[in-house]
Order: C-alpha cells, then sequence, then structure tokens
C-alpha cells in the first residue's frame, strides 16, 4: 500500500496513538500525524516511530483534517483514528474498491449487515440515524453512516472539494460535496472498537446542533 496515506487527527492521544502505532507496523504506508504544536505530551510520545507529524494551521477537528488531505502526496488517503477504535484490517477491502472498482470515496459504516460498534452510545445512535436520515432526503446520499469518518478517497479528488469546516460538521461536509462533485461513492463495512483511553472528543448536544447548521447551510447553497 505504498500508494496510500493514512491522515490520523491526534489531539490529546499520548496514550492510545503508539499503540495504534504498533498496530501498523506491518503495514506499508505513510503516516501523517496531525496535531496542535502545543501538543507536547503526544508529540514526545511517538518521537521514535516511522511517521510525518504536521501541525495544524488552526484549532478542530475538521481542521486537521483539512490540513491532512492538503499535504497528501500519495494517490489514495484514509482517514484513520489515533484512539484504537478503528480497524486496520479493512483498509484492504476499501482500497480494493478504489483500485479495482472505481470509486473515488469509500465510508465506512458501523450500520450494516453483521457489523456494529464497541464505542455507540444510545445517543450517538439515535443522532446518526437521524443525520444519516437527513443525508438520503436532502442530499441523496447512498452511505448509511454518515458521522463515521473512517473514510478512504482518492486524493485528487478530495483536494478539489473546497472543505472548510473546522469541527466535527467535516464529517457531513466531505460526503456532502463529494455527492455533489458526482464522485462514486460506496459503502464498506466496519466494526468500531473500544477506545484504548480516554473519552470521545464529541459532544453529542453541541457538536450535533453545528451538524445540523451546516446541513442546513450546505442544502440552501445547492
Amino acid at each position: 500500500m505504498s500508494d496510500l496515506t493514512l491522515i490520523i487527527p491526534a489531539k490529546n492521544e499520548k496514550e492510545s496513538l503508539p499503540k495504534v502505532l504498533d498496530e501498523l507496523l506491518k503495514y506499508n504506508f505513510k503516516k501523517n500525524i496531525i496535531l496542535e504544536a502545543s501538543d507536547e505530551t503526544t508529540i514526545e510520545a511517538i518521537k521514535t516511530y516511522d511517521c510525518k507529524i504536521i501541525f495544524q494551521d488552526s484549532k478542530g477537528y475538521g481542521d486537521a483534517l483539512k490540513k491532512g488531505i492538503e499535504t497528501v502526496e500519495t494517490e489514495f488517503f484514509c482517514i484513520f483514528n489515533a484512539d484504537g477504535s478503528f480497524d486496520p484490517k479493512e483498509l484492504d477491502v476499501m482500497i480494493k474498491k478504489l483500485r479495482d472498482d472505481k470509486y473515488d470515496f469509500v465510508f465506512a459504516s458501523r450500520y450494516e449487515k453483521n457489523c456494529g460498534s464497541d464505542d455507540d452510545t444510545f445517543v450517538t445512535f439515535i443522532g446518526n440515524y437521524i443525520f444519516t436520515y437527513l443525508g438520503k432526503i436532502f442530499f441523496k446520499l447512498s452511505i448509511s453512516d454518515i458521522l463515521y469518518t473512517y473514510v478512504m478517497a482518492r486524493t485528487s479528488c478530495a483536494k478539489k472539494l473546497d472543505l472548510t469546516a473546522k469541527d466535527f460538521s467535516f464529517c457531513v461536509e466531505l460526503p456532502i460535496k463529494a455527492k455533489r462533485a458526482d464522485y462514486k461513492i460506496c459503502t464498506n463495512k466496519s466494526y468500531e472498537r473500544s477506545r484504548i483511553a480516554g473519552e470521545k472528543k464529541v459532544n453529542a448536544f453541541k457538536d450535533g446542533l453545528k451538524i445540523l447548521f451546516s446541513m442546513i447551510k450546505l442544502f440552501f447553497r445547492c
């Protein structure tokens, strides 16, 4: 997978990230770690690993991912969590869909048959169901898990999308703009594992409102 770069947003992940990088040692792809320059403890925790550290221009999850996409030089990239919740075994299937089936974006889903999550709560499950439904109704999106950012794509396509979200609303901006650009989109079965350490950085209600407002803005900008 020398043509693949993992984009790993890693704010305050000093406990989890080294274990994730250990799991990824057997894979042949580039690993770009995106974080704030002030996050010295995470930087110190990974200084011996073969990865590239890229500092954000600003703050926020979306800002980290935008910076990551801008700096990718390989044909493909994949957004990959630093908390251990994503299973790297799924990468082979995802990149095959890009290479062989000629898709442009592959969105992993926890809500297909025989999939699931060790991290989902009732609140996040209901919220994701609502946002995914809104995506299908108002944006004709065929994906079944709109808030799950385990995403692999062709770098050249993503760089053309004019992504602007700096917060967690990035997760809906990406598929909506990819759909509007007429890129080929598909889903991939996924199982979300338990986080290695720490709690979710998402506030279900506060960030949920931001995502909702983002979808409303995107709808009226059609």
